[in-house]
């Protein structure tokens, strides 16, 4: 499989595949494609579709088969900002935002990701669901605004806004901390928890989350009550 990503800030990855080669995406990303490709729609057992469900993704995958010789394909993002080309190993799985993942090579696998603390998958918000991505193969993420990259040595932390961890390494731990200060929780405006990253492990950030966005466009939109 080869690749190419154009248009930022809107942008979509080309995707030209040998005959037989199969990529896999959540239903709606697939923007064009050659006629060669062949759809086939699964759920993949019942215990992925159901973990899907309780992620928040579509229970359903698409899978693309190219037919009789190479085929194209094209995923777009959903929102302004960037995709990345990730190679995912037996040794290097990724932790990502449940609405990051676009598309990959059939040898990546996906499942839900959780965290070992009660309190992160009750008050995580975006950054608790996440996904795990396993196998050997290609994924493309997609990155909201821009992407700010960090390496985390072993036991440092970062304290990140909700929603703002697009992706980090499967050794990254990933937490939630309390806002301290009674006037902090009631008017700092900054939401009630934080996610902690601690290291080792690569971590990348994004400026834009599309649930800050929607927040934003929907404090100016006027009130009709």
């Amino acid at each position: 499989m080869k690749y190419e990503v154009k248009g930022e800030p809107m942008p979509v990855v080309i995707c030209t595949l040998d005959a037989g080669e199969k990529m896999i995406t959540e239903s709606g990303s697939m923007v064009w494609m050659s006629p060669n490709m062949q759809m086939e729609t699964s759920a993949g057992g019942l215990g992925k579709a159901f973990g899907r469900m309780f992620s928040g993704e579509n229970i359903f995958q698409n899978i693309y088969t190219a037919q009789g010789g190479p085929g194209l394909i094209a995923f777009a993002a959903s929102f302004p900002g960037s995709i990345r080309a990730i190679e995912i190993t037996p040794d290097k799985p990724i932790v990502c935002q449940k609405s990051a993942f676009l598309a990959a090579t059939d040898g990546v696998q996906l499942s839900v990701f959780f965290q070992n603390k009660a309190l992160t998958g009750f008050f995580g918000g975006e950054g608790f669901i996440m996904q795990k991505l396993s196998g050997h193969g290609i994924a493309f993420i997609e990155i909201d605004g821009s992407a700010v990259e960090y390496r985390l040595e072993a036991g440092q932390r970062l304290i990140v806004d909700t929603g703002n961890v697009a992706m980090v390494d499967s050794t990254v731990s990933i937490d939630v901390q309390r806002v301290k200060g009674a006037k902090n929780l009631l008017f700092g405006g900054e939401g009630l928890f934080n996610t902690v990253l601690t290291g080792p492990g690569n971590v990348v950030l994004q400026t834009m989350p599309i649930s800050n966005f929607v927040n934003t466009i929907a404090a100016v939109l006027p009130n009709k009550n």
